[in-house]
């Protein structure tokens, strides 16, 4: 007879995430992951198979709590107000002592190759494609912009999120709020 779990998974599962999203895969220990998710290896295990299935799920979560900014776009009806709101809701999202963590996406891309394991690679490959649809999708329909622009800005959009997930990690607020109001100044 099994036993029964006796945590909450996606409780466990939120608390591996941040700490993968500061240490990254590679410095993130069974040992350290024991500690903040408050259980076993034995459970670790038991429940995700491994360190990596852990990871995935830890990137899924992540793609669930960007997911719900991401409909917040969708629903407005001002595409590039909505996006850039996107942007500054995420530097809450990535809010850690002093400076931000980044991206967790972002992050997970600096630290792997294309070649990596492939499960990770998707959960990668799912966000940005999902978040460069949305903003195509939002610029082209709600602001009315030619598809070759629209690409061009959803692109421009895509590389500036890669570039502000970097920045949240060294530099002030005040900085990172120039940024964002610059990016958002051509379109």
């Amino acid at each position: 007879m099994s036993r029964k779990k006796e945590y909450i998974e996606e409780d466990v599962v939120e608390k591996a995430m941040h700490l993968f999203w500061v240490k990254g895969y590679e410095h993130t220990s069974l040992q350290m992951l024991e500690k903040q998710m408050g259980i076993n290896k034995f459970s670790i295990y038991s429940s995700f198979g491994s360190k990596n299935g852990l990871y995935v799920e830890s990137l899924k979560l992540y793609r669930h709590k960007v997911g719900t900014l991401i409909k917040d776009i969708e629903r407005s009806n001002d595409a590039v107000l909505a996006i850039k709101a996107y942007f500054y809701k995420f530097l809450q999202l990535s809010a850690g002592n002093g400076f931000g963590k980044g991206c967790f996406i972002t992050n997970t891309l600096n630290e792997i190759d294309a070649q990596g394991d492939l499960k990770i690679v998707e959960q990668v490959e799912h966000f940005r494609n999902d978040l460069r649809d949305v903003f195509f999708n939002q610029l082209m329909l709600k602001s009315g912009k030619e598809k070759k622009v629209a690409e061009a800005q959803a692109d421009y959009l895509m590389i500036s999120m890669i570039g502000l997930s970097s920045a949240s990690k060294v530099c002030i607020n005040s900085q990172l709020e120039n940024y964002i109001e610059n990016i958002f100044k051509g379109l």
